[in-house]
């Protein structure tokens, strides 16, 4: 297990969003990867979660200067975006067996075959850092850190199981309903920006809920599917080898699985970053409570924000300014030590 096999070819190549989108096949269905940046540099591939793909899920992160410097200085982005869930995908053929959690880790393996990758960072929310991890631990040679973002590592509570049965049953009857779009944004805001009677919605969950629209239901259906089958990653995890920077929104409904799987790794290459008023989306809703964490966490690998753009008033860490010794990987234990932000709503 965890060898790639099977072979990949490219049916489409065009170009979105400023940057390259390469619709893949794969050894269990087709997969739309987006590449932005110098395909030379390392390679960050992120998987988003559940009717997410790469603009509704990472923009707020990357369209925040300090994090672009930091992360497309550093690496060239590949967007994996889950099967269906592409700008104008077409519904996925019913008669098509839905991929489990297995297959869809071995996708990513077949993407990374297909751009000639061996070794990658890897970044994902929710279920897709579910699927990364997976990845990781059956293929521990092709992953050289994980950032996780909300991450899941258990099969689903009995809680879970039924509300995500609910939700597939409402979406393969009736789409894309208001009422998913309400449950879906549940999972993915906290309150504070979700709005009430009083309040209205903040702008980046009306954008989300905007960009629902524009997934194909039955598509959606088919990942949530994969995902309330998934199993225990408990002892997946032991074979995880690689540093991890894990974050998690207080406000997260998957807060128990980021706290349970930062327990299982070894504290020495481990951090969580717990974000105080927020939900599971960090990227989209607290993307500059990770800035700090990911310096220092890139920093184990020699890897920092260009020094013309590094004098920012929300982040002093400047190489010029840093001890030397905390370049180096043994160091990484001591720095990235639990901890929590605490992030203050604005008035």
């Amino acid at each position: 297990m965890g060898e790639s096999s099977g072979s990949v070819s490219i049916d489409v190549e065009r170009i979105s969003f400023g940057g390259k989108e390469h619709l893949i096949q794969t050894r269990c269905g087709s997969v739309s990867v987006s590449v932005f940046g110098d395909q030379e540099k390392p390679a960050l591939v992120t998987y988003p979660d559940v009717a997410l793909n790469y603009m509704s899920c990472f923009q707020g992160l990357f369209f925040t200067p300090e994090a672009a410097s930091l992360l497309l200085h550093n690496f060239c982005i590949y967007h994996i975006t889950p099967p269906g869930h592409e700008f104008g995908a077409a519904p996925i053929s019913m008669h098509l067996p839905v991929p489990s959690v297995d297959e869809l880790a071995d996708q990513v393996a077949d993407v990374l075959d297909f751009f000639g990758l061996a070794a990658v960072m890897c970044m994902g929310v929710t279920a897709g850092a579910y699927i990364l991890t997976l990845f990781a631990s059956r293929y521990q040679h092709r992953v050289i850190g994980l950032m996780l973002i909300s991450p899941l590592c258990k099969a689903p509570s009995w809680t879970e199981w039924f509300y995500n049965k609910v939700m597939s049953n409402l979406l393969y009857f009736y789409g894309m309903s208001g009422l998913i779009k309400d449950f879906l944004l549940q999972r993915y805001f906290s309150k504070e920006v979700r709005g009430n009677t009083q309040e209205p919605e903040s702008d980046i969950v009306q954008a989300c809920r905007s960009l629902l629209d524009e997934r194909q239901s039955l598509n959606v259906w088919r990942f949530l599917q994969s995902m309330n089958g998934r199993r225990d990653l408990t002892e997946e995890l032991k074979k995880l080898h690689c540093r991890t920077l894990i974050f998690v929104g207080d406000s997260s409904p998957f807060h128990s699985d980021a706290l349970h799987l930062t327990s299982k790794l070894d504290r020495r290459y481990s951090a969580l970053v717990e974000v105080q008023v927020c939900g599971s989306l960090v990227t989209e809703e607290q993307p500059h409570a990770m800035l700090i964490p990911m310096e220092y966490f890139l920093m184990g690998y020699g890897l920092y924000r260009p020094c013309q753009l590094s004098l920012s008033p929300r982040s002093p860490l400047s190489p010029s300014c840093i001890s030397p010794d905390l370049y180096s990987p043994e160091s990484m234990g001591v720095k990235l030590k639990p901890i929590k932000t605490r992030i203050a709503l604005k008035a």
